[in-house]
Parts: C-alpha cells; sequence; structure tokens
C-alpha cells in the first residue's frame, strides 16, 4: 500500500483497550506507516509488556498521563489521538491537558464518558480475581469475545490479554466539568453491544463525525487492519475533519 499522492503526512499515537496494551495494533501500525504516516502504539501501565507494574494503585488518571507523557517528551504536535474501547476514557482526559498538541480525537468503538462518569456507569464490569479483589478479569477471559474468530489471532492473543486494575473502571473522568473540546472528534462503531451503540448514538448527537466498519468486531485493528486503515487515511484527509 503506497501513500496516495499529495497525501499529507500525520502522526497518530494509538491507544489500546482493557486487558489489551500496544501488542494489539501489530498487524495495523505496519500498513498506517507503508501510507507515509507516523504511528505510535504505547502501553498503559501495567498492561501489557508493562504487566510487571500492575498494581491496586493503577488508576484512570494515571493513564491518561500516560499518554500526556508520550506527547510531552516525544514532542508531538498535530497529533490523531486514536482510542479504543477503554482508551476512549483516556483520550477524553488527555484532551484537556494536552489540547495543543492535538488535532484531531477519534473513538474506535471506544467509551465516550462525561463528565464526572468512570466506564462502570457504562458497562458492567466482570470479576475480579479472588484472591485479591483488584485484578479485573477479562470477560469471560476469552479474545473471542473481542470480536475475534481467526483461530491464528485467538492464539496470538490469549497469552497477551492480561488483567486490569479495578479503579481504571471506577475512577471517574478527572476533567472540569466546563471542560469542551474543540478539536474535531470521530466516532468508529465496529460492534452492536450496548455501551457501544449507546456511545455511538450519543457522539451522532453531539455532531461528531461518523463511520461503521461492518462486521468488523470490536477489535477491528485485528480483525479488518485493511479496511481501518483505510478508513483513517479518508478522515485525515477529508478537508471538512482536520
Amino acid at each position: 500500500m503506497n501513500a496516495s499522492e499529495g497525501e499529507k503526512s500525520v502522526t497518530f499515537v494509538l491507544v489500546h483497550g482493557g486487558w489489551h496494551g500496544g501488542w494489539c495494533w501489530k498487524k495495523f501500525t505496519p500498513l498506517l506507516q507503508a501510507t507515509g504516516h507516523t504511528v505510535l502504539t504505547p502501553t498503559l501501565t501495567g498492561m501489557g509488556e508493562r504487566a510487571h507494574l500492575l498494581n491496586p494503585e493503577i488508576d484512570l488518571d494515571l493513564h491518561i498521563q500516560d499518554i500526556v507523557a508520550v506527547l510531552e517528551y516525544e514532542d508531538l504536535r498535530e497529533v490523531v489521538l486514536v482510542g479504543h474501547s477503554y482508551g476512549g476514557m483516556v483520550i477524553a482526559g488527555v484532551a484537556e491537558r494536552a489540547t495543543e498538541r492535538l488535532a484531531h480525537l477519534v473513538y474506535l468503538d471506544a467509551f465516550l464518558p462525561e463528565n464526572g462518569k468512570a466506564l462502570q456507569d457504562y458497562a458492567f464490569l466482570p470479576p475480579t480475581r479472588d484472591d485479591d479483589g483488584w485484578r479485573v478479569l477479562p470477560y469471560t477471559g476469552s479474545p473471542g469475545m473481542f470480536g475475534v474468530t481467526d483461530e491464528r489471532d485467538l492464539a496470538w492473543m490469549e497469552p497477551r490479554i492480561g488483567d486490569q486494575p479495578i479503579k481504571t473502571f471506577t475512577q471517574p473522568l478527572p476533567r472540569s466539568a466546563d471542560f469542551h473540546p474543540t478539536l474535531p472528534q470521530t466516532f468508529i462503531q465496529c460492534s452492536d453491544a450496548p455501551f457501544f451503540v449507546e456511545a455511538a448514538d450519543r457522539a451522532r448527537r453531539y455532531g461528531f463525525h461518523f463511520y461503521a466498519l461492518s462486521g468488523a468486531g470490536h477489535d477491528a485493528m485485528i480483525t479488518q487492519p485493511q479496511e481501518l486503515t483505510l478508513l483513517l487515511r479518508h478522515i485525515v484527509a477529508a478537508p471538512s475533519l482536520t
């Protein structure tokens, strides 16, 4: 896949969802990079290859700071910030703390938090491990619940899906009540989970740009990486979306 003539190079920062890590973008990232864009896929504290840092004090605020730090230490500007699933909670917080570094927010089948609300206000939480009460288990422990059905993808995902600290789900979005992002915002719906359907409906009412990846399932970066690449290229190329 080659960059289209005249296509502007954009910096994407991709924020993964719950129980995942930066690893989940592995099939997708090379496709977007091949079109001339810069792509960063940070892993939130306690997740993925940073699972050795998992502890009960990790909360949503820390995950927001993780991404703010990436923007600051890499000195990134005009960033298209993409949040998948739980990552929607994170990018909403980042939008207030680092607005001047961002160009566009993209909610990828993501939670769309309102001020003062936590993820648990939108979806039920799976049980925690009996021995500690703070490590939230993935939904039924099965990556297949994320809309992935290919056996090779499942075999790759299974050892990488990890527990998530409960405070990331129970801490309300730490954002000023009067903050309203002025950035362009897009919502991409990939699944029919009730909480993402509700978020998509609300995004349209708020005037977000809206797209759907039919049949992708929740983890579109794994199930439909080519289609997602084309869609994000379209989003950043459209004059009305920048």
